[in-house]
């Protein structure tokens, strides 16, 4: 991974993982014109769920955002492997889909959802800047606590 989202990911700390395999029947990535759309990733560190649970029982909005985070990273551990490691690829971050583990009452979707949307604009710039949606399910694969997918522009 060279480049310039390489040296801004280096400079925020972060270390692009492996692209996690699919635990289905399903493909992490499908790549359809300019469009690269990312299946949705759980919070996984070294291939263990690291947030699980209900936000907004078990875990805080916050807690949520850091594990929205960590979701956007393994989003860009995908895309990053379907562009043969070149980040500088990606045009726009067009659309995240975020998914929040959570009870009927829970009410701040969005505050644990800009974990991932905050570190696509500072990876990204303004490029990072996309559309949305955050919905509140009763669970997730594996009991996560958020689950983030992302359509990606692509050069």
């Amino acid at each position: 991974m060279a480049g310039r989202i390489a040296a801004r990911l280096r400079e925020l700390g972060i270390t692009l993982p492996d692209a996690p395999a699919p635990v289905a029947n399903y493909v992490p990535t499908v790549r359809t014109g300019n469009l690269l759309v990312v299946s949705g990733q759980i919070p996984m560190r070294d291939g263990v769920l690291a947030y699980a649970g209900t936000v907004g029982e078990r875990l805080s909005a916050e807690d949520a955002a850091v594990a929205a985070q960590l979701c956007f990273v393994n989003v860009l551990a995908q895309a990053s492997a379907a562009l043969g490691g070149d980040l500088d690829r990606v045009v726009r971050v067009v659309r995240l889909g975020g998914f929040i583990s959570c009870g009927a009452d829970f009410t701040q979707h969005a505050v644990a959802m800009n974990g991932a949307s905050d570190l696509a604009v500072a990876v990204f710039g303004d490029a990072g800047r996309h559309a949305r949606s955050t919905v509140g399910v009763p669970s997730l694969p594996g009991g996560a606590a958020v689950e983030v997918e992302a359509i990606l522009e692509v050069a």
